[in-house]
């Protein structure tokens, strides 16, 4: 299973193309709608996301009478801005001036990018570069959770930190992940804890006003998990690493931690790692997870737990970091585009669904199959033997 994804910024649409996924799942155009919605409507955001985005997905084949055939799946996601734009990005014919971007922006892909493609108009690179194209992957994962769903899977994320306001984990990691949804679904910036949720809110809008911005981490769990999800066999088959460069890949996303992570450094390992138990009711368990869920690059039945560190976005609105201008080698101040304060609730939400991306993909290495009642069995199967090994 894999997708591929097309569109920039301003162009006409955002587009990705499905292949390999299963048929007879039920699929919501309504859910994808919903998450692309949170994507847009979380605290942090700029004028974009809250006046000219406002996504709807289009399935344009793969599916039919809401379940999927097992063919291509095609989505769309039209650009409502592009009518602003299409004289200056038209995809034929002569170009409008204006709107160049000559004054690369520190912490962007512009001076990087236009050096790796012999780019003068540094737009073509920010234009796909830019964080709007995960609005694509937010829809494609969502997919993908629909799926995992049908299986008893569920997967949820919240925001750990924004700037010096953090989060009591300990509180989190006690909810239900139906719970952690829940709490989370009526927060603005995706937090369980609502006196977090303030002082985050103060945060963002002193910075607003600074025409600063800020960071911070986001925490995903998945949970239903079976053992044995990954591999230990090979490097790249290892689910940590697929995981961690699926986060990874999500703009502004520096850092990425499996469990306790860097925690766990300063710790004897007497107090690092998970003992193993056995009863006859839960079988073979944990009673901590200090891994996170995952032991050699594979799932271990825990529940999963990632965390991921985002960086302030780069673009400053009132007092641009220094920069060059690329023809005449002067001193400029940067380039300044449309962005947002912060970008820690949204990429919360991409990152749920590039998690779940992953997931439904080890899944199906696992348990193959071309249809949801071929894989349910194999599910099931696999629970099965999983129970009465090592007998």
């Amino acid at each position: 299973m894999r997708f591929l994804t097309a569109g920039e910024s301003h162009g006409p649409a955002l587009t990705a193309i499905i292949e390999g996924f299963p048929a007879g799942i039920t699929i919501s155009s309504k859910e994808i709608n919903r998450e692309l919605a949170r994507r847009q409507k979380v605290a942090g955001r700029g004028e974009r996301s809250r006046i000219i985005e406002a996504d709807k997905i289009e399935i344009l084949s793969g599916v039919r009478g809401g379940l999927t055939l097992g063919s291509p799946i095609a989505l769309k996601i039209t650009n409502r801005d592009w009518v602003n734009w299409q004289d200056y990005l038209a995809l034929e014919g002569p170009l409008r001036s204006g709107r160049q971007v000559i004054a690369p922006r520190p912490g962007h892909a512009d001076l990087a990018g236009g050096q790796k493609y012999g780019f003068q108009a540094l737009r073509n690179v920010l234009e796909r570069a830019s964080a709007r194209t995960t609005a694509t992957r937010v829809a494609v994962g969502t997919l993908a959770r629909q799926f995992l769903t049908q299986l008893g899977v569920a997967v949820a994320g919240y925001v750990a930190s924004i700037g010096t306001v953090h989060v009591p984990t300990e509180g989190a990691n006690k909810l239900t992940l139906q719970e952690l949804r829940k709490a989370v679904s009526a927060s603005p910036v995706l937090t369980p804890c609502t006196e977090a949720e303030k002082a985050m809110l103060a945060a963002i809008e002193a910075a607003r006003e600074k025409g600063d911005s800020l960071g911070g981490t986001f925490v995903i769990h998945a949970a239903g998990l079976p053992p044995g999800l990954g591999s230990y066999v090979e490097w790249d088959r290892r689910l940590d690493g697929r995981l961690g460069q699926a986060l990874l890949s999500i703009p502004s996303v520096k850092g990425v931690v499996v469990g306790d992570g860097f925690a766990g450094t300063t710790q004897l390992g007497s107090s690092t790692h998970d003992a193993i138990f056995y009863s006859a009711e839960r079988g073979f368990y944990r009673s901590s997870n200090h891994a996170g869920g995952l032991e050699g690059g594979i799932t271990n039945g825990e529940t999963l737990v990632l965390t991921a560190a985002v960086k302030p976005i780069p673009t400053l609105l009132k007092n641009p970091l220094p920069s060059v201008n690329i023809k005449t080698k002067e001193a400029v101040p940067a380039a300044v585009e449309r962005s947002d304060t912060c970008a820690v609730p949204a990429a919360c939400v991409v990152g749920e669904a590039a998690v779940a991306w992953e997931l439904a993909q080890a899944v199906l290495e696992k348990l193959g199959g071309d249809t949801l009642e071929e894989i349910k069995t194999a599910w099931n199967r696999y629970s099965d033997q999983l129970r009465t090994w090592p007998e």
